[in-house]
């Protein structure tokens, strides 16, 4: 079996090579189908594991999922609901004289190139906007958009002839007045500018503070990598229902996704990262984190901790977890607090900031909002807001963490 001792690494790729190993030792002992849906749809774009580069992780992955890709059926091999590209992964492996098996031909899994029940159609973002675009121009036409369009081209050429009469009529007036009075036509135009200035429009009023301003989601990571330049951090890829073309996206395996930064490497197993789902916040400004775009943060618990006590990152942290049932993009809010949220949060008013320490685990592990916590949400006069809200889904299932109570949630 080859080495790959002349093949060099950098260190972002052994850092994803360490990873690929401990996900192939998973699935030897628990190939759960999440995994293999997110293992799969990795492959759909790569030869190997890490791209084009061969590498010790595609040969652990090989004697990890063979002997159970042997009594797959058909249907799972390359169905609607199969993994094709881990098939086509363990065959190039297989027959690849580059990792060096010299498996005999009797010994292979055997694969039918040929039998390909179900192809997945493309997905292309801007054909789509196209078709969409093309669909609202077909409507508006039907409903006898043109010719809505053609009345107000007449219309607006019937009001400026109308304007240019009353105009000339205007200065002949004008003309007349100043004969008596002695001012000029200009001189008079000038005073009723000064007589009536523009009213000014007065801004929009804030909405009201409110956990629901924040926009929370559940988000799905398809992969995470360790941060090439921070020792602290992840960065994911993670599906979190934003429509195509949405500004600070990008298109991975055919799915729109957002890039986030997260401070929870030596906290969180990079392995426990993959194909998860977790609970994001999707309205908070971008910000770089060490040369890299991160827009959205990822909810996690940590113990709650006391007021002389310094915080030292040390943990444990635990991810918050959405309902099983739940898919990316599905809203989330906390009981009692439902509304729509803002776009990007402003961070001059502050809201996260505000909000956030409301955030926390009860006995029963479910997350929720301490609303006596947050003061601002109290006007003057009013009775004291109090009581805890669980954060739950459309359905009412509850977002959950697996051991922390009373923590911060953040």
């Amino acid at each position: 079996m080859s080495t790959f001792s002349n093949i060099t690494y950098n260190s972002s790729e052994r850092a994803e090579i360490a990873q690929w190993l401990t996900t192939s030792n998973r699935l030897k002992t628990n190939p759960s189908t999440e995994l293999l849906d997110t293992l799969n749809s990795h492959l759909s774009s790569r030869t190997t594991l890490l791209g084009a580069k061969p590498s010790e992780a595609d040969t652990a992955l090989y004697q990890s999922l063979a002997p159970q890709i042997k009594t797959w059926t058909p249907e799972q091999r390359t169905g609607e609901h199969g993994h094709p590209h881990i098939v086509r992964h363990l065959d190039f492996v297989q027959n690849s004289k580059i990792f060096g098996f010299n498996i005999p031909d009797s010994e292979k899994v055997k694969i039918n190139t040929e039998e390909i029940l179900y192809v997945k159609p493309p997905i292309d973002a801007k054909a789509e906007k196209e078709r969409l675009k093309k669909e609202k121009a077909a409507a508006a036409t039907a409903a006898g958009g043109d010719a809505t369009l053609a009345d107000r081209t007449s219309i607006k050429k019937d009001k400026k002839a109308g304007e240019k009469i009353a105009d000339k009529v205007q200065d002949v007036k004008e003309k007349v007045v100043g004969s008596v009075t002695g001012q000029s036509t200009g001189q008079q135009r000038k005073e009723k500018k000064e007589k009536a200035p523009k009213a000014q429009k007065a801004p929009a009023a804030p909405a009201p503070l409110s956990p629901c301003l924040i926009d929370l989601r559940v988000g799905h990571i398809l992969k995470a990598i360790k941060h090439p330049e921070a020792d602290s951090l992840y960065v994911s890829t993670i599906a979190m229902g934003d429509p195509a073309g949405t500004e600070d996206t990008t298109e991975y395996e055919g799915q729109v996704v957002r890039t986030v930064c997260s401070g929870l490497n030596g906290l969180i197993p990079l392995e426990e990262m993959q194909g998860r789902k977790v609970i994001v916040v999707c309205n908070l400004k971008p910000v770089k984190m060490r040369g890299i775009k991160s827009c959205a943060m990822v909810l996690a618990a940590s113990p709650r901790l006391k007021e002389d006590v310094g915080d030292h990152h040390a943990g444990p942290v635990e991810l918050v977890t959405p309902p099983v049932e739940t898919k990316a993009g599905d809203r989330v809010f906390f009981e009692g607090w439902s509304g729509e949220p803002e776009g990007i949060l402003n961070p001059k008013r502050k809201v996260w900031e505000m909000i956030q320490p409301g955030f926390t685990t009860t006995d029963q592990l479910e997350v929720g909002f301490d609303a006596a916590v947050v003061k601002e949400l109290t006007k003057e006069g009013e009775a004291p807001k109090t009581g805890v809200g669980k954060l739950v889904t459309e359905s009412g299932g509850v977002c959950k963490v697996n051991s922390l109570t009373g923590a911060v949630v953040r």
